[in-house]
């Protein structure tokens, strides 16, 4: 059955609301607009990135349910894709059971990725993937136990975060009082339940781009895989990423193994990013996340088609490539100070060279350790890549004004 869209703003048009409109959902928002989709966006605060590239824009409490159907309701579309984890995501289930809309990929997989627990849990328990040692603890008095069971060194995280906030990791039971009140300030909503990991002896870590997409021949769903992309993190946040990583074939196989198990439970149809912890031919499942990553940025560089594309593509039900052109790297263009009408220089220095590109996201305020942009670069090499890309990246000034 072939795909037809029709033309936005009109009776015809595909409808698709974004539940997040960062710098990630702005790079959906092009790639959705390039095939005539109207596209409408949402999130807490205006003029957030993907805002300023949608058709339509919406701020409000993504977690007040009864204001997330209010707006579902009044837009009234045939896609609904997430991008943050901060939703009222018993409304996307009961959305998806009246089939009033698709869930991108589908509201179980956006329910239980929210939530650290829920996914650990079914990694772990229900699909019996490796992944560390966990406990999960609600109070002080069971996290200092869970720590002590667990050992140290540890890392303590809230069941729901994202970017790092409120994680820590605890080197002895000296520091357990403090990375509790920590992890308490870091929740997207405040549930007050952490996770405590034992800490893995591993050479690196990957996100492992799985696709889901519908065969246009079959109509049956099939999963493909970007190369793997490596990465450097900074407390729990993405600074920069290259692919590809190189890793045995062996540990390849076995993250496409996870990859495939764990995408396969969570359901339906786009692009997920998963986290996977390597150790020569070992492999260990860390997280997943059900839309694109942060670390694929550098798909924007590297591949003929970025994660972004990939993702609109297998919401529309159309054909996937998920083939390489480049060895490339990213770097990211923090803010470096609090404040809002900032401006960048030094463009002209950081695209001299050819195989240079950026993203500036158009944050309508900075913090000093906010993604406000990104470096890519390709090159013959990944290290020459990461030199070229932080080179880049360092050359952009952020400045404040009045």
């Amino acid at each position: 059955m072939s795909v037809t869209i029709g033309t936005p703003l009109q009776s015809s048009a595909v409808k698709v609301l974004l539940l997040g409109s960062g710098e990630l959902g702005k790079e959906v928002v092009i790639s959705l607009q390039r095939l005539g989709v109207e596209v409408h966006a949402a999130d807490r605060y205006e003029h957030a990135p993907a805002m300023q590239v949608a058709h339509f824009s919406y701020s409000l409490n993504m977690a007040d349910p009864q204001q997330l159907k209010a707006l579902i309701e009044q837009v009234k579309p045939q896609f609904i894709v997430p991008e943050i984890e901060a939703i009222a995501t018993e409304v996307l289930l009961e959305v998806e059971a009246g089939q009033q809309a698709v869930v991108i990929p589908s509201a179980k997989a956006v329910n239980l990725t929210m939530n650290r627990e829920g996914i650990r849990r079914l990694a772990a328990e229900e699909l019996g993937l490796p992944t560390s040692a966990y406990r999960f603890a609600d109070s002080l008095e069971s996290f200092r136990a869970a720590c002590d069971d667990i050992g140290y060194p540890n890392f303590v995280k809230p069941v729901m975060s994202s970017s790092g906030k409120g994680q820590s990791r605890v080197k002895s039971f000296d520091e357990v009082d403090a990375a509790w009140e920590y992890a308490q300030t870091g929740g997207r909503v405040n549930q007050g339940k952490v996770i405590v990991e034992s800490q893995i002896d591993f050479d690196f870590e990957i996100t492992l781009l799985a696709v889901r997409a519908k065969n246009p021949q079959s109509g049956k769903i099939e999963t493909s895989f970007c190369d793997p992309i490596g990465h450097r993190q900074d407390s729990g946040d993405y600074v920069e990423s290259w692919q590809p990583q190189p890793m045995s074939p062996v540990a390849l196989e076995e993250s496409k193994r996870i990859a495939d198990k764990v995408t396969a439970a969570l359901g339906g149809c786009g692009v997920f990013g998963v986290e996977l912890f390597i150790k020569g031919d070992q492999v260990w499942f860390s997280e997943v996340s059900p839309r694109p990553h942060d670390t694929g940025l550098v798909t924007l560089a590297s591949q003929f088609q970025s994660e972004f594309e990939l993702h609109a593509r297998a919401i529309l039900g159309l054909v996937v490539n998920t083939a390489r052109h480049s060895v490339a790297a990213s770097a990211v263009i923090y803010a470096g100070q609090d404040g809002s009408n900032l401006s960048f220089s030094g463009l002209d220095l950081a695209l001299a060279h050819p195989s240079t590109d950026l993203r500036l996201f158009g944050k309508p305020e900075g913090f000093k350790r906010r993604r406000m942009g990104v470096a890519t670069a390709r090159a013959a090499t990944i290290e020459e890549a990461r030199e070229l890309a932080q080179q880049t990246a360092a050359q952009v000034i952020v400045n404040s004004n009045p």
